[in-house]
């Protein structure tokens, strides 16, 4: 039976077979989006720093459409208290936090999250999204703290000033706790929470500061979503997976390749998660069109067999991409994407 996006998506997230293996992606840079577009080219930000929407609901169909993806992405974020810098084609990266003390912690001001003014852009972009799958994409407030803090000094502060810690983030959790709950009223279709804490060779922290710190935290936001959730963190969090599927987590992207093994992952966890991920950004970025058919065949292939899959990138799609390769990936997903999936 032939399903809109959004029942495509819901499926996978149900882990299910829908009718064919849904494309998704957290966000597309708008120097990208310019270059696949034929936009006027304009200086933006990057998506890694934005903090509000960066497309109207016309423009993120219009990508949508081009690309052939399944989802709309609408970006919220309480911001970050940290100095960014500029990579390439703009890509905004931290590189100092600005709260070192007590003190500072003055001048963390969020935007007031019962104002209705706040979620006016959101609903009118819910409404018009059509048949697309609304992705509300945010950060419930654990990467802030590490940025926001810096991560020598977050890591200090762990032993010898945790009630810094605990503050910081307590200020973002309470602040999303009520945010969640407005949003999915709203009518989003599934919650995404950007909350980078490894890198590829293990965590930032040990899974005791985690369950510790992080799992009350969570289970208070989480009791106000009501909508299927999915976590985004880069690098290796194998050590703590068993704990987002004890919270619920519907699915977890990327499975960063180089650091997760996602066809591992499907063996272990397919029967209680789906996976989301994870076309290698190198290969997207430097590659050829042909190989990024291939990687998509074989990702496909090994993961996609008795649904609970999502196909995207191993990020996002970031600017310094090329086009072509990111539409050999359009491409490759319309071509073997079919269920049932018999390639070999």
């Amino acid at each position: 039976m032939k399903m809109n996006s959004r029942e495509r998506v819901l499926a996978a997230l149900r882990r299910e077979e829908p009718d064919r293996v849904p494309w998704c992606e957290l966000a597309v840079d708008r120097a990208l989006a310019q270059k696949l577009m034929g936009w006027e080219q304009v200086p933006s930000q990057s998506i890694a720093s934005a903090v509000t929407n960066p497309y109207t609901i016309e423009e993120s169909k219009a990508i949508a459409s081009r690309l052939g993806l399944d989802n709309l992405s609408y970006i919220l974020r309480a911001p970050t208290y940290a100095h960014m810098g500029e990579g390439i084609e703009g890509r905004g990266f931290p590189v100092e936090g600005m709260i070192k003390t007590e003190a500072d912690l003055e001048m963390v001001k969020l935007p007031d999250p019962h104002q209705d003014e706040l979620y006016a852009d959101s609903e009118r972009f819910v409404q018009n999204k059509e048949d697309y799958a609304a992705a509300f994409v945010t950060r419930i407030g654990m990467f802030q703290t590490i940025l926001g803090l810096g991560m020598q000094n977050f890591s200090l502060a762990l032993y010898d000033n945790r009630r810094l810690v605990e503050t910081l983030l307590d200020l973002y959790f309470d602040w999303m706790e009520i945010v969640a709950e407005r949003i999915c009223q709203i009518g989003f279709d599934f919650f995404i929470t950007t909350d980078d804490f490894a890198f590829k060779s293990g965590m930032l922290f040990s899974p005791q500061i985690f369950r510790e710190l992080m799992v009350p935290r969570y289970k208070k936001v989480l009791k106000k979503i009501t909508i299927p959730w999915v976590l985004h963190s880069d690098g290796n969090i194998m050590k703590v997976v068993d704990i987002l599927v004890d919270l619920g987590v519907a699915g977890i992207h990327p499975n960063e390749k180089g650091a997760m093994d996602i066809r591992a992952m499907k063996r272990t966890y397919g029967k209680r998660v789906c996976l989301l991920g994870n076309v290698d950004l190198n290969i997207l970025g430097t590659g050829t069109p042909e190989e990024v058919e291939r990687e998509v065949y074989e990702l496909i292939r090994d993961v996609a067999p008795g649904g609970g899959y999502i196909l995207t990138s191993g990020n996002s799609l970031a600017s310094y991409l090329k086009p072509e390769c990111v539409l050999a990936m359009s491409q490759a997903a319309k071509k073997y994407g079919s269920y049932p999936i018999n390639l070999s």
